[in-house]
């Protein structure tokens, strides 16, 4: 559904959308990056320091015993309902994915693992009472899980005052650094920027950004702003929605009145289907407004339709199309697993991978032990 016909920019990469599945035609400038690689997966690090974005749970730290008996136990914690199910379900399958490519290869320190599922529900303080349960209750290991940034800083306090780990598997916004946390996604040096970078090349300056509202898109809308004045680019508008907003209407006509050269989105959930639906029932195509979305891959563009994304772009750092012989495992396992119907993409093969990158740190670190799995990675 999505083939690389763009240009690579840095570290990320643009994809055209374009219509119903047929293989993708692919132009390669430059060497894309490596698919999902179970023993070469990206060496992303917990940070060392972490600043401290909301007040930790009145709670003693304890420490997770996971690993007792034949299994160890660990958690998965996304949005299986509401707004945000619509990206978070498909991260969840491809985690239970490795989990089960690891049993079946004889476990991690001769034990299976033990998936712990929850709800994140997309509600942030949904997902930090998940992610206490999850720790303090079935002392797992190690937890995968999280989308929006919002659901992240929720659960930051937690996995620090009780000494869990966390796998987050989504691009952010940066500006942010937890010893508790394995930011497995991209920065905005990593997509953001070339993403910018592209459009300015191809002529497009004029650019109206539209995001959800809550801390990445803003975030990372303060970063394109600086980048538009020091390339001398145009904010044509600013517009922000909630999750789970529908009606689209009043801001598209912002949007056609502002003509942009391009809309840069930082829409997540099922905000998505609704504006792109929108956006062509009022009469506009890609070549009159183009948009370039950071939070739409291929998983949001089953649900979309693809007739209604065809022509407009996305940023990433992988795409299902990644030629390489690790990927092309990666993908056919998943569908068969899951159905030949579904895709990957960006956050599903980082959701997968770091289960692998964990197991890995937990072999050579011979325990579960947080500090030593840190070290170990």
């Amino acid at each position: 559904m999505l083939g690389l016909v763009a240009g690579i920019a840095g570290t990320g990469i643009l994809a055209a959308c374009g219509g119903e599945a047929a293989p993708a035609a692919k132009a390669e400038p430059t060497k894309a990056p490596a698919g999902a690689a179970p023993t070469t997966a990206p060496a992303a690090s917990a940070a060392t320091k972490a600043p401290e974005p909301t007040k930790a749970p009145a709670t003693a730290p304890t420490t997770a015993a996971a690993a007792g008996g034949d299994t160890i136990k660990i958690g998965i914690l996304h949005s299986l309902s509401g707004t945000m199910a619509i990206s978070e379900k498909s991260v969840r399958d491809a985690t239970l994915l490795a989990i089960e490519e690891i049993n079946k290869a004889g476990g991690v320190l001769k034990k299976k693992l033990e998936p712990v599922i929850e709800d994140g529900a997309s509600d942030w303080p949904t997902f930090a009472e998940k992610s206490k349960k999850l720790i303090q209750s079935d002392k797992v290991a190690v937890v995968f899980g999280c989308w929006t940034s919002a659901s992240r800083k929720a659960v930051l306090p937690v996995f620090e005052s009780l000494k869990g780990l966390l796998f987050y598997p989504v691009q952010y916004e940066g500006l942010e650094a937890s010893p508790n946390i394995f930011y497995t996604g991209a920065a905005p040096n990593q997509q953001i920027v070339p993403a910018i970078e592209y459009l300015i090349k191809e002529g497009k300056k004029k650019v109206f950004l539209l995001g959800s509202d809550y801390v990445f898109p803003r975030t990372a809308n303060e970063i394109i702003k600086l980048q538009l004045a020091a390339q001398g680019a145009t904010l044509a508008g600013e517009e922000y929605t909630p999750l789970g907003h529908t009606e689209y209407s009043t801001v598209i006509t912002k949007i056609l009145g502002a003509k942009p050269d391009v809309v840069f989105s930082t829409l997540n959930g099922d905000s998505n289907v609704a504006f792109f639906k929108q956006l062509k029932d009022a009469g506009n195509t890609p070549d009159k407004i183009q948009t370039l979305s950071v939070s739409v891959a291929e998983e949001e563009v089953r649900g979309i339709g693809p007739a209604n994304m065809a022509g407009h772009l996305a940023s990433w750092n992988y795409y299902q199309t990644t030629d390489t012989p690790a990927n092309k495992k990666f993908v056919e396992a998943y569908k068969a697993k899951f159905g030949a119907d579904r895709v990957t993409d960006d956050p599903i093969e980082a959701g997968y991978f770091g289960v692998y990158l964990w197991a890995k740190a937990v072999e050579k670190a011979g325990s579960t032990d947080v500090d030593k799995v840190k070290e170990a990675a």
